[in-house]
């Protein structure tokens, strides 16, 4: 089957799958395509939130009697890509999405993130948004707000367009790390407490307090990493448009 042109019954399973909330491999794995084909296939018929199957069937069924084979869109507003082929940068953002919503994150958040961490400026407005990702505003207001508000991007004005734009900038991760080590916090302190409150030398009490202090340490370990590896970073010399290290 690998290589064949998907069917209708095949499209139809993938919209199934992405119902489900599968991801592309899961989806591939299910109706025994590569997931390659499966991203592909998702993204150049509106993506994992607006595919539809019998429009998607339709639309490859002209472009095969056109073309003689499958030609996939090229994505809106690819002047951010950096010139690259935007089927390239989807594919890889498509892969890291799925990873974001592995993590927990809500799909259209892990889009949004995803689409940022791929353009070569690291930002991108609302409407680039809307183009590139092909959904409403209201699904792009939505995810940015939930982004802010978990400090994984920030929001810029942009004076000479006078639009707002959504920044991913280079101190993301770390502050990710210092908020997962927060809440690990919190639970640890509450373990601590709770164990002394149910008896330090009762079986729940035990487990409470060996979670606690596991989690800590943990937490403690990651907070001087992440301060470590920020340092080390921000000393390392600025990457030029070429894409190596300016000397």
């Amino acid at each position: 089957m690998p290589g064949e042109r998907l069917t209708q019954q095949d499209r139809r399973r993938i919209a199934a799958g992405l119902r489900e909330g599968l991801t592309y491999a899961a989806i591939g794995r299910r109706i025994g395509r590569p997931t390659s084909t499966i991203t592909r296939e998702v993204l150049r018929n509106g993506g994992p939130g607006d595919y539809r199957p019998d429009q998607a069937h339709r639309a490859g069924t002209r472009n095969t009697h056109r073309h003689g084979s499958i030609r996939p869109n090229r994505s809106p507003g690819s002047a951010e890509l950096g010139g690259r082929d935007p089927r390239l940068v989807n594919a890889v953002a498509a892969r890291n999405t799925e990873l974001f919503i592995q993590t927990g994150l809500p799909r259209m958040m892990a889009r949004v993130l995803a689409a940022l961490l791929t353009a070569d400026s690291g930002s991108l407005t609302s409407a680039e948004l809307v183009q590139r990702l092909r959904v409403s505003p209201a699904s792009i207001s939505k995810a940015v707000g939930y982004l802010e508000a978990r400090e994984l991007i920030n929001r810029e004005r942009d004076a000479e367009r006078r639009v707002e734009r959504y920044v991913i900038d280079d101190d993301v991760w770390f502050r990710a790390a210092m908020a997962s080590a927060r809440i690990d916090n919190q639970i640890a302190a509450a373990c601590r407490t709770d164990a002394q409150r149910l008896g330090a030398t009762t079986p729940a009490g035990v487990r409470l307090d060996k979670m606690g202090q596991f989690l800590q340490r943990v937490s403690d370990d990651l907070v001087r990493s992440a301060m470590h590896w920020r340092q080390v970073y921000a000393a390392a010399p600025p990457v030029e448009a070429g894409g190596e290290a300016a000397h």
